[in-house]
C-alpha cells in the first residue's frame, strides 16, 4: 500500500513538472514567434491599442493550450472609452491572462520593477507597464505623471492593490495598499473591481499543485470616486477591500 502511494505522489509529481514548464513554454513561443510585431507595436504610445489586442489573443491561448477553460460570470457592460482603475484580488501568474481575458477595454498595468527580469516577457512588460520601484522616492511622481499620461490616451489603468501575491495561501484577500485608491480619486477614476475565485486552486505559486478546468472571473460594480478627495481614500480602500472580499467568500471553490 505504500508503495502504491509513494509511486502515485511520484507520477503526480511528474505531471506537475512537465505542465508547468508547458505553461512558461506556452507563455514564451507566442512572444518570441511574435517579438517584431510586439517590438513595433510598443515603440509609439498611439499604437498601443493594437499591441493590447495582440496581448489579448496571447492570453487566451495561455489559457486555453495549457488547460484553462476562462469563464466570465457577470453580464456587466463596459462603456467603450471609458477609462477605469481595474483592481482584483491576486494570487496566482494567470491573474494577468485572465484580467486581459475579461477586460476589452484597453488598459495598462502598474506593476514592480522586479518583474523586468523574466526573460522576453521582461522585455515587453518594461515597454508596455508603468513600473513601480519601491525604493525610489522619486517613484510615485513618476508613476503619477505616467498614469495621467494614459488616462488622456483613453486608457484605463490596472493594479493589483495587495501590492503582490501573500506568501500565506490561507489567506483569502491581503491587506491594500494605498497607490490605487490615492490615483483613483487623483485622477477622478471609478473603481472597477474584480474577483477571480479559482486562479489559486487553479495555478498557485506552490510548484507542485494546481489543477485544469474552469477559472471564473465577476466584474462588479462600478464604484464612483467623483466626490472624493484624498481624505477619503481610507474609505473607500476599504470599501473596496470588503466588496472583493466578500464576493470571494461567496464563489470560492469547495
Amino acid at each position: 500500500m505504500l508503495y502504491i502511494q509513494h509511486k502515485f505522489i511520484s507520477m503526480k509529481k511528474v505531471f506537475y513538472i512537465i505542465w508547468r514548464s508547458w505553461f512558461y513554454m506556452m507563455m514564451g513561443l507566442p512572444l518570441i514567434v511574435l517579438f517584431p510585431i510586439l517590438f513595433i507595436a510598443t515603440s509609439r504610445a498611439e499604437w498601443y491599442p493594437f499591441f493590447f489586442k495582440i496581448v489579448r489573443l496571447w492570453a487566451k491561448w495561455v489559457l486555453y493550450t495549457t488547460g484553462f477553460i476562462p469563464i466570465r460570470k457577470d453580464g456587466i457592460f463596459l462603456e467603450k472609452g471609458r477609462s477605469f482603475m481595474i483592481v482584483a484580488n491576486h494570487t496566482s501568474m494567470l491573474d494577468v491572462m485572465l484580467m486581459l481575458h475579461t477586460i476589452k477595454n484597453p488598459f495598462v498595468f502598474v506593476g514592480k520593477k522586479e518583474l523586468v527580469k523574466i526573460p522576453i516577457f521582461g522585455f515587453f512588460y518594461k515597454r508596455s507597464c508603468i513600473l513601480v520601484d519601491r525604493n525610489s522616492p522619486r517613484s510615485r511622481k513618476e508613476v503619477y505623471d505616467q498614469c495621467q499620461e494614459r488616462i488622456s490616451q483613453g486608457l484605463s489603468i490596472c493594479i493589483f492593490p495587495e501590492g503582490g501575491v501573500p506568501d500565506d495561501e490561507s489567506i483569502i484577500l491581503d491587506d491594500f495598499k494605498d497607490g490605487a485608491f490615492r490615483m483613483a480619486i487623483e485622477h477622478q477614476l471609478p473603481i472597477l473591481p474584480l474577483v477571480f475565485p479559482d486562479n489559486k486552486k487553479r495555478f498557485s505559486y506552490t510548484f507542485f499543485s494546481g489543477s485544469l478546468g474552469k477559472t471564473r472571473s465577476y466584474i462588479l460594480p462600478i464604484i464612483p470616486t467623483t466626490e472624493l478627495q484624498l481624505e477619503n481614500k481610507g474609505i473607500l480602500k476599504s470599501e473596496v477591500h470588503s466588496t472583493i472580499l466578500e464576493k470571494l467568500k461567496a464563489t470560492l471553490p469547495q
